[in-house]
């Protein structure tokens, strides 16, 4: 069993595949609701550090297209699932210690 524990840490993602597999999936929420012109100020900051994922959007941008801080949040729920997918966490699970 320790061979099986040994081989599922060895085939964890890195930190920074982590975070950058947040920050684009963040990204890509914001863009799919924005055009990039009309975005002011976007900061999207992800940090990975013992194995615990901290999202945080911030955007600037106009009220027309849509709800910024609703496409924020979004973004940040966004980010901690494809973090999920990449390590295989269910949408149930996640759920709960969310």
């Amino acid at each position: 069993m320790a061979d099986t524990d040994s081989e599922a840490e060895s085939s964890a993602p890195d930190d920074e595949t982590v975070v950058r597999t947040a920050a684009e999936a963040a990204e890509g929420v914001v863009f799919a609701n924005y055009r990039q012109s009309s975005v002011r100020d976007l900061d999207v900051t992800v940090t990975f550090e013992e194995g615990v994922l901290e999202v945080d959007v911030y955007l600037n941008a106009p009220d027309e297209e849509a709800d910024p801080d609703a496409v924020a949040d979004e973004a940040a729920r966004t980010a901690r699932a494809a973090v999920d997918d990449l390590f295989g966490v269910d949408d149930e699970s996640a759920d709960d210690t969310a």
